[in-house]
């Protein structure tokens, strides 16, 4: 008898671990098999629903270029200049390659530059005068510019 009672004491035990999951899973079945104390659990399946979420879209701002920028008074002196558009006042240059050129160009002979700082390479470039061996750029803006060599694209 006292078989009997832990049998069924451990037979209790299992169904009511068998329970628990029971509710725990969303319906599954439950077999007690009669003589044996085992709990068999299969677990139904799952019903999944997925609701699509509004698309996404991720902006990054693109790194910042670099742009010379002195102000209109500042005079600059450089051997090459290559930029997208070249503005000032006055331009002195012995040789202008760009496509579109603006202001009162004036021929002249060599331009003679003392004192050049090097070569200039920027997206755009203004200041009151410039003076350059070469300028190539896209677009060319000046009140007057004085030039040996010109060349449009």
């Amino acid at each position: 008898m006292t078989t009997r009672k832990i049998s069924l004491a451990v037979m209790t035990f299992t169904l009511a671990l068998a329970g628990a999951s029971a509710v725990l899973a969303a319906d599954p079945t439950v077999v007690v098999q009669p003589g044996g104390s085992s709990v068999v659990v299969q677990p139904g399946q799952p019903s999944v629903t997925v609701q699509p979420s509004q698309p996404s879209v991720t902006v990054q701002p693109a790194p910042p270029s670099t742009v010379v920028v002195p102000s209109p008074q500042t005079t600059v002196q450089a051997s090459d200049i290559e930029a997208t558009e070249v503005r000032a006042q006055t331009i002195y240059a012995n040789k202008i390659k760009a496509a579109m050129v603006q202001g009162t160009v004036h021929q002249s002979d060599s331009v003679k530059i003392k004192d050049t700082k090097g070569d200039i390479k920027a997206p755009s470039l203004t200041a009151g005068v410039i003076y350059a061996d070469t300028i190539k750029a896209r677009t060319v803006v000046a009140e007057h510019i004085y030039v040996k060599d010109l060349q449009r694209d």
